[in-house]
């Protein structure tokens, strides 16, 4: 079975057609490829042997190239083709340097609707041809394994982090807090509420996640597990169901940040606020675009002002 033509065409012949055209001589090609001036003459001869017919006519002596009808047609696909190979040189260049790729970033809902995107305009600012690939899951301990796993580059995490091959950078402190309906007679408390003063009141809170996060370890009282009347991983369920006055939620503020119509926000007493920070693999040195998402975080959470 013959090869077909296409299969036997080689880049070197259509960089050297584009080159003798653009140049006008093949002198002029070979030193601008940086042949000699009989390894472009070969390389044409080779392509016009391929296909059966001349790709230039020359004029004499050689002083004069213009292109036949089929290199015409040959030279919009070399040209085509050798922008393509130039922007994969470039972007293999990019790479190397640190300044293009992906960033493969794992991120939680409250983070993912507050901090992140505060940082990222910042970021692609700064690193234009770095893609940025999310992955979000509730639970920062599923996070953390990927990034062992080198699934992840870096990941948002809540201290403290489980064990593992991890360095870390502390980002914000972010406090919980009670939300509840604004037709509770809740809604009209001053000041921060102790939830032991409230022993009847039903709550919820989040479901997946590792148990030194939970909202009975968080506040100390492992018995307000039993008081826990609803769970789900999505902040938006959770207020909705608050809204319709089910029973109250203990969140993060970073997850009432925006406006509620319909929710009252109350401070918590005697709570640990969560300490939300940054992750990577510990036993090998940060790209460059990850340091600098990195330090685009840093600086957006220092201008990170929760409401009061």
């Amino acid at each position: 079975m013959a090869t077909p033509l296409w299969a036997r065409l080689d880049t070197r012949h259509f960089v050297a057609l584009a080159e003798v055209v653009s140049t006008g001589s093949f002198t002029a090609a070979a030193e601008s490829l940086g042949y000699t001036q009989s390894a472009v003459s070969q390389q044409i001869a080779r392509l016009e042997r391929m296909l059966g017919q001349p790709v230039l006519h020359r004029g004499a002596g050689g002083r004069s190239l213009s292109l036949t009808p089929a290199g015409r047609v040959l030279l919009q696909h070399a040209s085509s083709l050798v922008a393509t190979m130039q922007r994969a040189a470039a972007d293999v260049s990019a790479l190397s340097q640190g300044i293009a790729g992906i960033l493969r970033v794992g991120c939680f809902e409250s983070v993912g609707s507050s901090l992140l995107p505060v940082a990222l305009e910042s970021f692609l600012e700064d690193y234009p041809r770095v893609q940025l690939e999310l992955t979000e899951l509730a639970d920062d301990g599923d996070l953390l394994d990927l990034v062992a796993r080198d699934e992840l580059d870096l990941t948002f995490v809540v201290f403290p982090l489980s064990e593992g091959p991890y360095e870390s950078q502390t980002l914000l402190e972010d406090p919980y807090v009670l939300v509840v309906s604004a037709d509770s007679p809740m809604a009209g408390v001053s000041g921060a509420v102790d939830l032991g003063d409230y022993p009847e009141l039903p709550l919820m809170s989040y479901g997946k996640m590792r148990d030194v996060h939970s909202m009975e370890t968080r506040l100390g009282r492992p018995v307000y597990g039993n008081r826990v009347v609803f769970r789900s991983n999505h902040t938006s369920t959770l207020l909705s169901l608050v809204r319709l006055g089910h029973a109250a939620a203990v969140v993060p503020r970073l997850a009432v940040r925006a406006p509620h119509p319909g929710l009252k926000v109350l401070e918590l007493e005697r709570v640990s606020p969560r300490i939300i920070g940054i992750a990577w693999p510990g036993n090998r040195p940060l790209s460059d675009p990850a340091s600098g998402f990195v330090r685009t975080l840093e600086l957006a959470a220092d201008g990170y002002r929760p409401p009061a």
